[in-house]
């Protein structure tokens, strides 16, 4: 299987992961939600579906261009072996379901911060160390108080959180 179709099926097998197992089971309507706001679990969905269009779109390139490319160029240079990549995915699956398994447990900025760091470092990308650390501390910072002081968005705390009082 050639690179881009691969990258592909592993794109649109994360997306159907999301889409088809883990949102219907840890996203549930509350009954206090109105009939005319959309529930939790829209923008996931809607990630989800642009994710798994991206990645049979991406399939459909792959297979359209299979026969297109001349002879005389190069084969296209992996950044990592294909192990290496099927590794970095399944790492990917697990830090999403880390996030999943430690969301209750330190709440949901200290494990923003740990899978956004671990979705860095899956990257391969080790020369900016400074830049993936300010990323990946800053940016769930800065999404949490955005959506808590603009829009009024309460985020899970953690239970190991709530007993230090922050």
């Amino acid at each position: 299987m050639k690179l881009p179709l691969f990258r592909g099926a592993l794109i649109v097998g994360f997306f159907a992961l999301v889409l088809f197992a883990l949102i219907p089971i840890y996203v549930p309507r509350p009954a206090f939600i109105p009939g005319f706001t959309p529930p939790p679990a829209w923008w996931p969905r809607v990630v989800s579906i642009v994710g798994l269009s991206l990645g049979i779109l991406s399939i459909l390139i792959a297979l359209k261009t299979r026969g297109d490319a001349p002879s005389d160029t190069a084969p296209i240079e992996l950044t990592a072996p294909i192990p290496v990549l099927v590794g970095r995915f399944l790492l990917a699956v697990a830090a999403f379901a880390g996030f999943v398994f430690l969301m209750p447990l330190i709440g949901f900025l200290a494990s923003s911060i740990l899978l956004t760091g671990v979705a860095i470092a899956l990257t391969g990308d080790r020369d900016r160390k400074l830049w993936a650390v300010l990323v990946s501390i800053g940016l769930p910072v800065a999404l949490v108080y955005f959506f808590g002081e603009a829009l009024g968005t309460g985020f899970p705390k953690g239970a190991l959180i709530k007993q230090f009082g922050l």
